[in-house]
């Protein structure tokens, strides 16, 4: 199982211990959100897409939303989400699992800005049914990955709520 490698994964710093796995589904933010009694925002979930250079992963706030000219712009391309019958193969972990730890080799991941704004977060651990809960140093440092990104809309003050606040 894809949880039992990431939890060997974790080990090399001590945080397979702190896997939660839940009797529930935690596969969609809002049910992740209700297994953890937490804000849905707060949810780090991890969405695959496809590139000319390979497949990628992007974890971003529960709320945030991929904004398709922000990641054009980033990535050179056009956002592709991989087809979730292929994301196991390709990615490690299957749909509603997919975190940013033990991927298969080759997948990039990136960070998205709208994870900053928070201490802590909570991405999946290879299943349907599990979290555990990071700081941004030990999400950058577990996920393999320093690189941040700001390919995402629709989190904290975006536009539209700032214009609403200036009336």
């Amino acid at each position: 199982m894809a949880i039992d490698k990431v939890r060997e994964y974790l080990k090399q710093w001590n945080a397979d211990g702190r896997i939660r796995e839940f009797q529930v589904s935690s596969a969609t933010v809002e049910l992740a959100a209700q297994a953890l009694n937490c804000e849905g925002s707060r949810i780090a979930k991890t969405l695959s897409f496809e590139t000319a250079d390979g497949c990628i992963l992007v974890v971003a706030a529960g709320d945030a939303k991929i904004d398709n000219a922000k990641y054009k712009a980033r990535f050179g391309t056009k956002a592709k989400m991989i087809p979730a019958a292929e994301v196991e193969e390709k990615i490690g972990h299957a749909v509603g699992g997919v975190c940013p730890f033990a991927v298969n080799e080759g997948v990039k991941i990136y960070l998205d800005e709208s994870l900053k704004r928070f201490h802590t977060v909570f991405p999946a651990c290879g299943s349907s049914n599990s979290a555990i809960e990071l700081t941004m140093e030990e999400l950058e440092t577990y996920s393999g990955t320093g690189e941040w990104v700001d390919v995402c809309k629709g989190w904290g003050m975006d536009e539209k709520s700032a214009l609403g606040q200036a009336m």
